[in-house]
Protein backbone atom coordinates (compact mmCIF):
# COMPACT_ATOMS: atom_id res chain seq x y z
CA UNK A 1 0.00 0.00 0.00
CA UNK A 2 1.05 3.40 -0.89
CA UNK A 3 0.02 6.33 0.99
CA UNK A 4 0.10 9.80 -0.46
CA UNK A 5 -0.07 13.33 0.74
CA UNK A 6 -3.44 14.33 -0.85
CA UNK A 7 -1.54 18.02 -1.68
CA UNK A 8 -0.35 15.81 -4.61
CA UNK A 9 -3.72 14.72 -6.22
CA UNK A 10 -6.26 15.20 -8.57
CA UNK A 11 -9.77 14.77 -7.05
CA UNK A 12 -10.30 12.73 -10.27
CA UNK A 13 -8.09 10.01 -8.65
CA UNK A 14 -10.30 9.34 -5.85
CA UNK A 15 -13.67 9.40 -7.78
CA UNK A 16 -14.36 5.60 -6.66
CA UNK A 17 -13.93 6.16 -3.53
CA UNK A 18 -15.95 9.22 -3.52
CA UNK A 19 -19.17 6.91 -4.68
CA UNK A 20 -18.42 4.44 -1.58
CA UNK A 21 -18.47 6.96 0.72
CA UNK A 22 -21.79 8.14 -0.80
CA UNK A 23 -23.60 4.97 -0.34
CA UNK A 24 -22.12 4.12 2.99
CA UNK A 25 -23.46 7.54 4.33
CA UNK A 26 -26.61 6.96 2.36
CA UNK A 27 -27.73 3.83 3.90
CA UNK A 28 -26.05 3.86 7.40
CA UNK A 29 -27.10 7.55 8.09
CA UNK A 30 -29.49 8.74 5.63
CA UNK A 31 -27.74 11.08 5.00
CA UNK A 32 -26.51 12.61 1.43
CA UNK A 33 -22.83 13.01 1.85
CA UNK A 34 -22.51 14.31 -1.91
CA UNK A 35 -22.63 17.99 -1.32
CA UNK A 36 -19.70 17.84 1.59
CA UNK A 37 -17.89 15.67 -1.03
CA UNK A 38 -17.92 18.86 -3.40
CA UNK A 39 -16.20 21.16 -1.42
CA UNK A 40 -13.58 18.32 -0.85
CA UNK A 41 -12.72 17.91 -4.62
CA UNK A 42 -12.82 21.48 -4.83
CA UNK A 43 -10.16 21.59 -2.28
CA UNK A 44 -8.13 18.77 -2.96
CA UNK A 45 -7.92 20.71 -6.89
CA UNK A 46 -6.74 23.64 -5.16
CA UNK A 47 -3.89 21.65 -3.25
CA UNK A 48 -5.39 23.20 -0.02
CA UNK A 49 -6.58 20.04 1.64
CA UNK A 50 -4.07 18.58 4.41
CA UNK A 51 -4.19 14.59 4.19
CA UNK A 52 -3.38 11.63 2.65
CA UNK A 53 -4.63 9.04 0.39
CA UNK A 54 -3.26 5.10 0.20
CA UNK A 55 -3.73 3.10 -3.28
CA UNK A 56 -3.07 -0.18 -3.97
CA UNK A 57 -1.49 -0.07 -7.30
CA UNK A 58 -3.50 2.71 -9.33
CA UNK A 59 -6.64 1.90 -7.17
CA UNK A 60 -7.58 4.13 -4.47
CA UNK A 61 -8.49 2.44 -1.41
CA UNK A 62 -8.95 5.28 1.03
CA UNK A 63 -8.36 9.03 2.13
CA UNK A 64 -8.86 10.93 5.16
CA UNK A 65 -7.85 14.93 5.71
CA UNK A 66 -7.43 17.35 8.64
CA UNK A 67 -8.33 20.76 9.19
CA UNK A 68 -6.73 23.40 11.61
CA UNK A 69 -8.34 25.72 13.86
CA UNK A 70 -6.24 27.92 15.95
CA UNK A 71 -3.91 25.63 17.80
CA UNK A 72 -6.49 23.00 17.05
CA UNK A 73 -6.52 20.19 14.66
CA UNK A 74 -9.48 18.55 13.21
CA UNK A 75 -9.91 15.04 11.71
CA UNK A 76 -12.29 16.31 9.25
CA UNK A 77 -12.85 13.00 7.50
CA UNK A 78 -11.19 9.34 7.04
CA UNK A 79 -12.83 7.29 4.45
CA UNK A 80 -11.39 3.47 3.36
CA UNK A 81 -12.94 1.02 0.78
CA UNK A 82 -14.85 -2.11 2.09
CA UNK A 83 -13.10 -4.00 -0.90
CA UNK A 84 -9.98 -3.94 0.44
CA UNK A 85 -8.26 -4.01 3.96
CA UNK A 86 -10.89 -1.53 5.50
CA UNK A 87 -9.31 -1.43 9.00
CA UNK A 88 -5.94 -1.66 7.83
CA UNK A 89 -5.88 1.48 5.46
CA UNK A 90 -8.03 3.22 7.93
CA UNK A 91 -5.68 2.92 10.98
CA UNK A 92 -2.58 3.89 8.69
CA UNK A 93 -4.27 7.13 7.47
CA UNK A 94 -5.38 7.81 10.56
CA UNK A 95 -2.08 7.19 12.24
CA UNK A 96 -0.69 9.34 9.34
CA UNK A 97 -2.65 12.16 10.05
CA UNK A 98 -1.90 12.12 13.70
CA UNK A 99 1.88 12.11 13.79
CA UNK A 100 1.19 15.03 10.98
CA UNK A 101 -0.90 17.52 13.29
CA UNK A 102 1.29 16.29 16.70
CA UNK A 103 4.77 17.40 15.22
CA UNK A 104 3.00 20.80 13.94
CA UNK A 105 4.31 23.41 16.49
CA UNK A 106 1.19 25.23 17.33
CA UNK A 107 -0.83 22.37 17.86
CA UNK A 108 -2.06 22.26 21.21
CA UNK A 109 -5.58 19.78 20.86
CA UNK A 110 -6.92 17.30 18.04
CA UNK A 111 -10.72 15.92 17.92
CA UNK A 112 -11.68 13.27 16.07
CA UNK A 113 -15.45 11.85 15.75
CA UNK A 114 -15.44 9.48 12.83
CA UNK A 115 -18.78 8.60 12.92
CA UNK A 116 -19.52 6.00 9.77
CA UNK A 117 -16.61 3.79 11.58
CA UNK A 118 -18.86 3.49 14.66
CA UNK A 119 -16.26 2.14 17.15
CA UNK A 120 -13.82 0.42 14.76
CA UNK A 121 -11.38 2.26 15.58
CA UNK A 122 -11.79 3.47 19.23
CA UNK A 123 -8.94 1.04 20.09
CA UNK A 124 -6.32 3.27 18.28
CA UNK A 125 -7.59 6.14 19.80
CA UNK A 126 -7.32 5.23 22.74
CA UNK A 127 -3.67 3.86 22.00
CA UNK A 128 -3.19 7.13 20.82
CA UNK A 129 -4.00 8.46 24.23
CA UNK A 130 -7.11 10.54 23.42
CA UNK A 131 -9.65 10.54 25.81
CA UNK A 132 -12.68 8.97 24.42
CA UNK A 133 -16.72 10.40 25.07
CA UNK A 134 -19.59 7.65 23.99
CA UNK A 135 -21.67 9.31 21.28
CA UNK A 136 -24.75 7.73 19.72
CA UNK A 137 -26.06 8.86 16.38
CA UNK A 138 -29.90 8.46 16.78
CA UNK A 139 -32.95 8.09 13.71
CA UNK A 140 -36.44 8.70 14.14
CA UNK A 141 -38.40 7.92 10.84
CA UNK A 142 -42.03 9.74 11.11
CA UNK A 143 -45.17 7.69 10.66
CA UNK A 144 -47.10 7.45 7.35
CA UNK A 145 -49.86 9.71 9.23
CA UNK A 146 -48.34 12.55 11.44
CA UNK A 147 -49.77 13.54 14.43
CA UNK A 148 -47.01 15.17 16.06
CA UNK A 149 -48.37 18.29 17.69
CA UNK A 150 -46.33 21.07 20.23
CA UNK A 151 -47.00 21.08 24.21
CA UNK A 152 -49.06 23.72 25.06
CA UNK A 153 -47.73 26.40 27.12
CA UNK A 154 -48.65 26.86 30.59
CA UNK A 155 -45.97 28.83 31.88
CA UNK A 156 -45.66 31.71 29.59
CA UNK A 157 -42.33 30.92 27.49
CA UNK A 158 -42.53 31.96 24.01
CA UNK A 159 -41.68 29.67 21.04
CA UNK A 160 -40.32 32.23 18.49
CA UNK A 161 -38.95 31.00 14.68
CA UNK A 162 -35.52 31.37 14.05
CA UNK A 163 -33.76 34.33 12.50
CA UNK A 164 -30.42 35.57 12.04
CA UNK A 165 -30.66 38.47 14.72
CA UNK A 166 -30.80 35.56 17.27
CA UNK A 167 -26.66 34.64 16.26
CA UNK A 168 -25.01 36.87 18.82
CA UNK A 169 -27.48 36.02 21.94
CA UNK A 170 -27.44 32.41 21.08
CA UNK A 171 -24.12 32.33 20.68
CA UNK A 172 -23.55 33.38 24.56
CA UNK A 173 -26.87 31.10 25.41
CA UNK A 174 -24.50 28.26 24.23
CA UNK A 175 -21.27 29.67 26.21
CA UNK A 176 -23.37 29.68 29.56
CA UNK A 177 -25.84 26.55 28.41
CA UNK A 178 -22.45 24.13 28.18
CA UNK A 179 -20.40 25.42 31.36
CA UNK A 180 -19.43 22.58 33.20
CA UNK A 181 -21.36 20.35 30.56
CA UNK A 182 -19.54 17.11 28.78
CA UNK A 183 -20.46 18.22 25.56
CA UNK A 184 -18.19 21.62 26.12
CA UNK A 185 -15.07 19.10 27.09
CA UNK A 186 -16.03 17.33 23.02
CA UNK A 187 -16.08 20.89 21.28
CA UNK A 188 -13.91 23.31 22.82
CA UNK A 189 -16.05 25.83 21.00
CA UNK A 190 -18.53 25.74 23.36
CA UNK A 191 -16.42 27.25 25.99
CA UNK A 192 -16.64 30.95 25.10
CA UNK A 193 -18.94 32.83 23.06
CA UNK A 194 -16.28 33.48 20.26
CA UNK A 195 -15.97 29.68 19.95
CA UNK A 196 -19.91 29.38 19.91
CA UNK A 197 -20.31 32.32 17.23
CA UNK A 198 -18.11 30.25 14.96
CA UNK A 199 -20.31 26.84 15.49
CA UNK A 200 -23.04 28.80 14.91
CA UNK A 201 -22.17 30.67 11.55
CA UNK A 202 -20.87 27.04 10.50
CA UNK A 203 -24.35 25.99 11.08
CA UNK A 204 -26.80 28.47 10.41
CA UNK A 205 -24.46 30.64 7.62
CA UNK A 206 -22.18 27.82 5.70
CA UNK A 207 -22.75 24.39 4.62
CA UNK A 208 -20.69 23.05 8.15
CA UNK A 209 -23.50 20.18 8.67
CA UNK A 210 -26.20 20.32 5.73
CA UNK A 211 -28.16 22.78 4.74
CA UNK A 212 -29.39 25.00 7.62
CA UNK A 213 -33.13 24.50 7.33
CA UNK A 214 -34.62 27.84 9.79
CA UNK A 215 -38.35 27.04 9.03
CA UNK A 216 -37.74 24.15 11.53
CA UNK A 217 -35.16 26.08 13.75
CA UNK A 218 -36.99 28.01 17.08
CA UNK A 219 -35.40 29.29 19.92
CA UNK A 220 -37.10 30.17 23.56
CA UNK A 221 -37.48 33.57 25.53
CA UNK A 222 -39.22 34.07 28.91
CA UNK A 223 -41.08 37.43 27.67
CA UNK A 224 -41.19 39.58 24.51
CA UNK A 225 -37.64 40.66 23.85
CA UNK A 226 -36.09 39.12 26.45
CA UNK A 227 -32.98 37.23 25.86
CA UNK A 228 -33.27 33.72 24.51
CA UNK A 229 -32.83 30.17 27.47
CA UNK A 230 -33.58 27.65 24.88
CA UNK A 231 -33.03 26.70 21.12
CA UNK A 232 -33.17 23.79 18.49
CA UNK A 233 -31.38 24.55 14.92
CA UNK A 234 -32.05 21.52 11.90
CA UNK A 235 -30.86 21.23 8.66
CA UNK A 236 -31.53 19.10 5.95
CA UNK A 237 -29.14 16.61 4.98
CA UNK A 238 -30.79 14.85 2.76
CA UNK A 239 -34.05 14.87 0.57
CA UNK A 240 -36.98 15.42 3.19
CA UNK A 241 -34.63 14.31 5.75
CA UNK A 242 -33.35 17.19 8.85
CA UNK A 243 -30.73 16.61 11.37
CA UNK A 244 -31.08 18.16 14.58
CA UNK A 245 -27.24 20.33 14.97
CA UNK A 246 -28.07 22.25 18.03
CA UNK A 247 -30.33 22.14 21.07
CA UNK A 248 -29.75 23.70 24.40
CA UNK A 249 -31.58 24.91 27.10
CA UNK A 250 -30.20 26.72 30.50
CA UNK A 251 -29.35 25.27 33.29
CA UNK A 252 -32.06 27.02 35.47
CA UNK A 253 -35.13 25.93 33.03
CA UNK A 254 -33.97 22.57 32.52
CA UNK A 255 -36.10 19.65 33.51
CA UNK A 256 -39.40 21.20 32.80
CA UNK A 257 -40.50 20.07 29.65
CA UNK A 258 -38.59 22.75 27.44
CA UNK A 259 -36.60 20.21 25.78
CA UNK A 260 -39.03 18.18 24.69
CA UNK A 261 -41.12 21.60 23.73
CA UNK A 262 -38.33 22.65 21.18
CA UNK A 263 -38.09 18.89 19.71
CA UNK A 264 -41.52 18.39 18.94
CA UNK A 265 -41.91 21.96 17.68
CA UNK A 266 -39.20 21.31 15.26
CA UNK A 267 -40.67 17.80 14.45
CA UNK A 268 -44.18 19.13 13.57
CA UNK A 269 -42.43 21.62 11.24
CA UNK A 270 -40.21 19.08 9.58
CA UNK A 271 -43.11 17.05 8.79
CA UNK A 272 -45.46 19.86 7.45
CA UNK A 273 -42.83 20.32 4.68
CA UNK A 274 -43.02 16.54 3.68
CA UNK A 275 -40.25 15.62 5.75
CA UNK A 276 -39.49 11.89 6.43
CA UNK A 277 -36.63 11.60 9.12
CA UNK A 278 -34.78 13.80 11.37
CA UNK A 279 -31.47 12.30 13.05
CA UNK A 280 -28.99 13.95 15.56
CA UNK A 281 -26.35 12.95 17.67
CA UNK A 282 -25.97 12.77 21.57
CA UNK A 283 -23.56 11.95 24.21
CA UNK A 284 -24.35 9.15 25.79
CA UNK A 285 -23.81 10.11 29.41
CA UNK A 286 -26.10 12.41 28.90
CA UNK A 287 -28.80 9.82 30.15
CA UNK A 288 -31.58 12.57 30.23
CA UNK A 289 -31.33 14.26 26.79
CA UNK A 290 -31.07 10.14 25.56
CA UNK A 291 -34.47 9.32 27.47
CA UNK A 292 -35.77 12.10 25.95
CA UNK A 293 -35.09 11.46 22.62
CA UNK A 294 -36.12 7.48 22.97
CA UNK A 295 -39.26 8.73 24.51
CA UNK A 296 -39.92 10.79 20.95
CA UNK A 297 -39.18 7.73 19.36
CA UNK A 298 -36.02 7.71 18.13
CA UNK A 299 -33.12 4.80 17.75
CA UNK A 300 -29.79 4.45 18.10
CA UNK A 301 -27.85 3.17 14.53
CA UNK A 302 -24.56 3.75 15.20
CA UNK A 303 -22.06 4.19 18.29
CA UNK A 304 -19.18 5.90 17.90
CA UNK A 305 -16.51 8.37 20.12
CA UNK A 306 -15.55 11.55 20.34
CA UNK A 307 -11.94 11.57 20.87
CA UNK A 308 -9.75 14.40 22.00
CA UNK A 309 -6.01 14.49 22.81
CA UNK A 310 -4.27 16.82 24.60
CA UNK A 311 -0.35 17.08 24.95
Amino acid sequence: MQVVDLRQLHSRSLEPLFHEEAEVWRNDLYWDYRPSQHLIRKFIDSHSLAGFAAFEGKRPVGYGFYVFEDQKGLIGGLFASPDFAQMETSKTLLLEMLDTLRETPFIERIEAQLMPFGSALDSVLAQQHFRLHRRQFMLLEFPANPSNKPSASQDGLRIEAWTDRCLEPCARLIQRAYTDHVDAQINDQYRSEHGAMKFLRNIVLLPGCGQFFPDASFIVRPGPGEKPIGMVLTSTVAPGVGHTTQICVLPGYQKNGLGRRLMEAALAALQQHGYRALSLTVTAINANAVRLYENLGFRTVKSFAAGVWEP
